[in-house]
């Protein structure tokens, strides 16, 4: 693809409606606007996410969203080359209410219409933050996800390992309702272990001696559930400064479990003798500060240059699957009206499902 194309991407595959325009070639993009609205607030008070609230809250604001991310590009619809969406994994309410948005726009302008993986847009945001070369290594650790993958192309990833279980930001969730901090978890647990002791509690380092790059953090978070119940049997109740504690043990024994299985999969990446070898962070716990600084140490020792996306880019945004569609326009054709929704999408079709299938298909 010789000359820039500019499209119009939409996200709404859990909590955050998202919508963003992208201009560019493969490799040099660059954001002309992008808006998100978040829906913690509406959440708040069940201490998670809602589907049929977060459904619901979609379908009031993608028109908004991509009126605002058209305004602030400057561009009128009919500038745009093509349309990217999310069609999966996700909250299937809110992947169907994007779809159909995009559908919609689609059948009525004529522009052609693309389906985007959700995790292939947090895989491929190296690409549009700084046009990172394939092959690079990516971790992608989210609320939902938490995958060691090989980005050999647009559409190609080789997965070496995750979870087999919850996923980072999960526990991250799980663990803050367990200490009475706010939600989401990830942000409020790296602010209450500013102030603790990582070393006060030894929590475990699951599958640490396991071979290969997979990863369990289900067993961690009982873990912290048992030292905090140990705490509340002896005191009855958590002062600050175990809350902190808490924290700081449960983030360090996360962000340790997830450098040494990077040490393992950069072995793996590093064989195939790559031109710019490159250890990529993506996803929302990518995030957190701590994770990152291990992770950069990691690189580090290896060789490897490592790349951690602006803030912006980490959570669920809609710049990434713009820029997935920039992406996947040079390596195949529009989808039709036929493109459906799916709660289940993974990025590796080749490897056997890690946790398992089922009528909806292969969850990861």
């Amino acid at each position: 693809m010789d000359q820039p194309v500019t499209v119009l991407g939409i996200e709404s595959s859990c909590d955050d409606t998202a919508a963003a325009v992208v201009r560019g070639v493969p490799g040099d993009m660059q954001v002309l606007g992008a808006v998100v609205y978040g829906q913690t607030d509406l959440h708040a008070q069940f201490g998670g996410v809602v589907p049929e609230i977060a459904a619901r809250a979609h379908a009031e604001r993608l028109d908004v969203s991509i009126a605002t991310a058209l305004e602030q590009a400057n561009l009128p619809l009919s500038a745009i080359d093509a349309i990217a969406v999310t069609c999966g994994p996700g909250l299937i309410g809110g992947v169907v209410s994007g779809v159909m948005m995009a559908k919609g726009l689609a059948m009525a302008t004529g522009i052609p219409l693309y389906g985007v993986n959700h995790l292939a847009g947090h895989a491929l945001t190296p690409r549009l933050s700084d046009g990172v070369a394939f092959p690079y290594l990516m971790l992608l650790v989210s609320g939902g996800h938490c995958q060691f993958l090989i980005a050999h192309g647009p559409d190609r990833f080789e997965r070496l390992g995750g979870t087999i279980d919850d996923a980072p930001g999960e526990a991250f969730d799980k663990v803050a309702r367990l200490l009475g901090l706010d939600q989401p978890g990830g942000p409020a647990i790296e602010v209450a272990a500013r102030g603790g002791d990582p070393a006060r509690f030894a929590f475990p380092r699951p599958l640490a001696n396991k071979p290969g790059c997979d990863l369990s953090f289900s067993g961690l978070k009982t873990a912290v559930l048992r030292a905090r119940d140990d705490i509340l049997a002896g005191q009855g109740g958590l002062k600050t400064q175990d809350q902190a504690d808490l924290a700081a043990s449960f983030q360090a024994a996360v962000a340790d479990s997830l450098a040494r299985k990077s040490e393992r999969a950069l072995e793996v990446y590093l064989a195939l003798n790559p031109a710019a070898p490159t250890l990529c962070v993506a996803g929302g716990v990518a995030a957190n500060m701590y994770i990152r600084t291990l992770l950069e140490t990691v690189s580090e020792c290896h060789g490897t240059m490592f790349l951690a996306p602006p803030l912006a880019l980490c959570t669920d945004n809609a710049a990434m699957i713009a820029a997935a569609g920039v992406e996947q326009m040079q390596v195949r054709g529009p989808d039709g009206m036929g493109l459906s929704a799916r709660p289940r999408m993974p990025l590796d079709t080749q490897s056997a499902s890690m946790l398992g299938s089922g009528k909806k298909g292969a969850k990861a």
